[in-house]
């Protein structure tokens, strides 16, 4: 059998009935509808993925709601994997240090590259630092402090898998400055991200080697999975740009978060719509099983 998941914005919910009487005629055969919260997240049986699924998908899409599907064994996972920038934060770290220190257009007309695959995560991190070159810690820091913002819903969805025996690790090609702060926030048991070099409270243009790229994410979740005797299956993983893909094709379920196209065009999990507590209900937790 198969669980198909409706998954609609909580600050907007669309799921009325209307909708969901609509959503349920689009399948020939379907079973066991159950709320995961109501009039944001519900779920139901299918025996098989209909070939027509991909054009129910994208009309609901037009609807702003989430369709997702996958085999209703083994949906609650051991592991979560995320990525950090533009996923469990709005913003791209460097994008922000780079906007505050005068030289944004270069280092986002970099990063854009980056996110879309046209150059490799390594070098393309390494000229952006090196623009970064002569910013003083303080105005770091400010960045941080100022300028970050959470995605909501990781608070929910770091805890209540926590909650429910899972471990959870913030694998970022970003860096340990933010990245060990937004993991302490949320709550992961483990930060894994990439470190600026200051040299007397001043940056100096470079980051330390070797750098945390897309072949690291894909090794942090093998090597997570090896040390706690599980397999890659038992792992959900999350994020939203090129360096990504790897780990999220790895993953038992690899969710595209409102991604760039590239890691859509290669996803089978996508939510656009919905926030992280999407991946809860990915897993089958209602609403009453999130933990805060």
């Amino acid at each position: 059998m198969y669980i198909v998941t409706i998954i609609s914005n909580p600050n907007v919910s669309l799921l009325d009935l209307g909708v969901i009487k609509k959503i349920l005629s689009s399948f020939e055969t379907c079973k066991n509808f159950k709320w995961l919260m109501p009039k944001v997240a519900a779920e139901f049986e299918i025996p098989e993925i209909p070939v027509y699924f991909e054009e129910v998908w994208k009309e609901y899409q037009t609807k702003e709601i989430d369709l997702t599907v996958q085999r209703s064994f083994g949906r609650k996972k051991k592991v979560l994997i995320a990525d950090m920038d533009s996923t469990m934060i709005h913003q791209e770290c460097i994008n922000e240090l780079a906007f505050v220190y005068e030289v944004g257009d270069e280092v986002s007309d970099i990063t854009l590259k980056s996110m879309n695959g046209d150059i490799d995560f390594e070098n393309a991190l390494r000229q952006r630092v090196a623009l970064l070159k002569g910013m003083k810690k303080e105005a770091v820091e400010a960045v941080l402090k100022n300028r970050i913002s959470l995605v909501p819903g990781g608070k929910s969805l770091v805890n209540t898998m926590r909650h429910s025996g899972c471990y959870t690790a913030l694998v970022s090609g970003g860096f340990t400055l933010f990245a060990n702060f937004i993991g302490c926030k949320l709550g992961f048991n483990e930060v894994r991200a990439n470190e600026l070099i200051f040299e007397n409270e001043v940056l100096n243009g470079l980051v330390r080697e070797p750098i945390l790229g897309k072949s690291s994410k894909l090794t942090a979740l093998i090597e997570i999975s090896r040390l706690l005797g599980i397999n890659k299956t038992e792992c959900i993983a999350v994020g939203d740009g090129a360096n990504d893909i790897t780990m999220l094709s790895a993953a038992g379920v690899g969710v595209a978060f409102h991604a760039k196209p590239i890691v859509q065009e290669v996803a089978d999990v996508k939510i656009n719509f919905g926030d992280l507590t999407s991946l809860l209900f990915l897993q089958g937790y209602t609403v009453d099983e999130f933990s805060s």
